[in-house]
């Protein structure tokens, strides 16, 4: 997309990219996009009901009384040149019949991960390894706590070692924002090779 500037129509040039937050059921995808997006993120959150009982762990997860049942999306500007359009997919496999279509055309992802229930995000970064899409698994500090180091998540789960794994929170926007950078430098450097 071009852009003509206020100043005498000079045009400059603005790329925008689709970036995926993925990851198990209430790793906090919604949370991410919401603390990172520079607009009120849309939102297709439902009330959880009885119907979920016996379906959906809440073990680690006992406040949570609403999911993401398609999608959520946000838009954050990295540069004055780059605008990411974020897309978070729903946790429950009875909804990953979305992804596909959630993540076509994006340059990237991001598995968040809940190191206490790290099976939890298997299937995402499954996905995204069988896909060839380049992703960075962020572990998500719950209550600020971090109970195995990247290097140990990245043996538990045997990503090879091209993939990124940081440490974020995702209820803060610079950390988001963070993650966010990590994987667009890792996205253009696959690109590169």
């Amino acid at each position: 997309m071009d852009f003509a500037s206020s100043n005498g129509g000079t045009a400059r040039s603005t790329t925008s990219a689709k970036i995926v937050v993925a990851g198990g059921f209430g790793v906090g995808k919604t949370t991410f996009v919401g603390a990172v997006s520079e607009i009120n993120p849309l939102r297709t959150e439902a009330v959880m009901t009885s119907a979920s009982a016996g379906i959906d762990d809440l073990t680690h997860t006992g406040d949570k009384t609403t999911t993401t049942v398609a999608m959520d999306f946000g838009r954050i500007t990295l540069d004055q040149d780059l605008i990411l359009y974020l897309f978070g997919t729903p946790g429950q496999d009875r909804f990953w019949f979305m992804w596909d279509d959630l993540v076509r055309g994006a340059i990237g992802a991001i598995v968040l991960v809940d190191t206490r229930r790290l099976a939890d995000c298997f299937p995402a970064v499954d996905y995204f390894e069988n896909s060839g899409l380049p992703f960075v698994v962020a572990l998500n500090g719950f209550e600020g706590h971090q109970p195995y180091t990247p290097e140990e998540v990245r043996e538990a789960l045997q990503i090879g070692p091209d993939a990124p794994i940081i440490t974020t929170d995702a209820r803060h926007r610079a950390d988001a924002k963070s993650a966010l950078i990590t994987l667009v430098e890792h996205a253009l450097m696959a690109r590169l090779k």
